[in-house]
């Protein structure tokens, strides 16, 4: 009895090599996962580019520069045209399976990974459509949900064990990710350490060899580029110093905003609200960004600004409180999306307005340094993943390793903090108290 234990323990444990048992069949499930992620990823963002600029022309190559130059009426119509289509998928995808949300972190943690496959389509494609009309969410959440319903199709396709197929379908959304902003490393460990939870041997080379499949698949039709251009910047004792004391304020600030979006989820739309409640809230959005345009869509357009101190500080200031405001009322609206860019575009925002001051003090670093620093700061601390925060970062500005230093600094010491105030990551704030430490007991105990 002991020996069959032992084979099928061996049979459903994660392959490590080519010859363990069910090897094959666990190593073209990751093939399949990465080339259809990749496809699907090139896919979701084409249709959001497609949306965005039959929406929002003009001469401006960005939704920010677009919506500058937009009448007032395009704003109000085009985000309450978005709340009417959130309000009516809403009310669609609830009826296609039971439940009130298509949440990753809980399937791969209390479903073994398995989720509704056509709801979670349907979710994502109207993800993108909505968030190219405006809505201040993130453009990631639609090809991380598309790589987690391939992996779990290909799981079902080769009668993969739960743990195989937990690890997969984590593996599938962090290759989403990587395929959507071209960071395949950022994307593998994204896909362990925060969404699988564990920074275990035998789970990297899976992780690894989706997103790197994802990414190149992706680079066929997307753009094979750093996400922000920023010039490069070099370290200082001045900045370094800065870091120390920032981190602490990031990782409060992280835990603020946190807290908002556990609200805003708690506190969705319920029955007929769902079709009323998008209307008004992203109605308001519009008129509120005829004087922000900086609001609408996921944030990157302010926080590329933000990190070559392109951005006045008073607009700095003022953005700081009213684009996580944004978020939150997209969210709490119903709307679907992600909140991986918001919360980098936060995290920018906090940086430059604290470096500013600083600059007071001490002047002579330049401020779009401060908020590259502040958004790896507040996507560690909101992620509670410090490792792929700080490799997303560098993946996402394609710059080296000259201000590590103070980049590692304030990463640390905002992920410190967070966690010892909260122990939800923003990934996590749907989860029930109870979940939450069901995952944390299962996350001390992974080896």
């Amino acid at each position: 009895m002991e020996q069959s234990g032992n084979s099928a323990s061996v049979r459903n444990a994660i392959p490590a090599t080519l010859a363990q048992p069910g090897a094959a069949r666990f190593w073209l499930a990751v093939l399949v996962t990465g080339v259809g992620t990749g496809v699907s990823a090139a896919a979701l963002t084409l249709l959001l580019e497609a949306v965005q600029h039959l929406l929002w022309p003009g001469s401006g190559a960005t939704l920010l520069e677009a919506a500058a130059h937009a009448g007032a009426w395009r704003h109000v119509l085009v985000l309450l045209g978005a709340g009417v289509l959130t309000g009516i998928g809403q009310i669609v995808l609830v009826r296609l399976s039971s439940g009130n949300g298509i949440d990753i972190t809980e399937a791969i943690w209390f479903s073994a990974g398995r989720l509704p496959v056509v709801r979670t389509l349907g979710s994502a494609v109207l993800s993108v459509i909505v968030v190219g009309m405006g809505v201040s969410l993130g453009r990631e959440g639609a090809p991380k949900q598309a790589g987690a319903v391939i992996a779990n199709a290909a799981s079902d396709t080769w009668h993969l064990s739960d743990e195989q197929r937990r690890l997969l379908v984590a593996c599938g959304a962090g290759a989403g990710m990587a395929a959507a902003y071209g960071v395949p490393l950022g994307g593998a460990l994204f896909a362990l350490e925060v969404l699988r939870g564990a920074l275990s041997l035998r789970m990297v080379l899976p992780a690894l060899l989706t997103a790197l499949i994802a990414t190149a698949v992706s680079w066929v039709a997307l753009p094979d580029a750093p996400t922000y251009l920023i010039p490069a910047y070099l370290n200082s004792t001045s900045v370094t110093i800065w870091a120390l004391l920032a981190g602490p304020v990031a990782g409060v600030v992280s835990v603020v905003y946190v807290k908002m979006i556990a609200f805003a989820d708690r506190n969705k739309p319920q029955g007929w609200r769902r079709l009323l409640a998008p209307s008004l809230a992203l109605g308001a959005l519009g008129v509120v960004s005829i004087k922000f345009p900086q609001l609408l869509g996921n944030g990157k357009d302010i926080a590329q600004l933000a990190f070559v101190g392109q951005v006045a500080p008073a607009l700095l200031l003022s953005l700081l409180f009213l684009k996580p405001l944004a978020t939150v009322l997209c969210m709490g609206s119903g709307a679907p999306g992600g909140l991986f860019t918001p919360s980098l575009a936060l995290g920018a925002l906090l940086g430059a307005v604290l470096g500013h001051a600083w600059s007071w003090l001490w002047p002579g670093v330049p401020p779009g340094l401060f908020a590259v620093i502040g958004a790896a700061a507040v996507l560690a601390a909101t992620t509670q993943g410090p490792i792929s925060a700080v490799v997303l970062i560098m993946e996402l500005t394609g710059r080296d390793r000259s201000f590590i230093v103070p980049l590692l600094l304030a990463v640390a010491a905002a992920t410190l903090v967070a966690r010892t105030l909260e122990p939800r990551s923003i990934y996590e704030a749907r989860l029930t108290e109870e979940q939450v430490e069901a995952r944390r007991r299962a996350r001390e105990a992974s080896p």
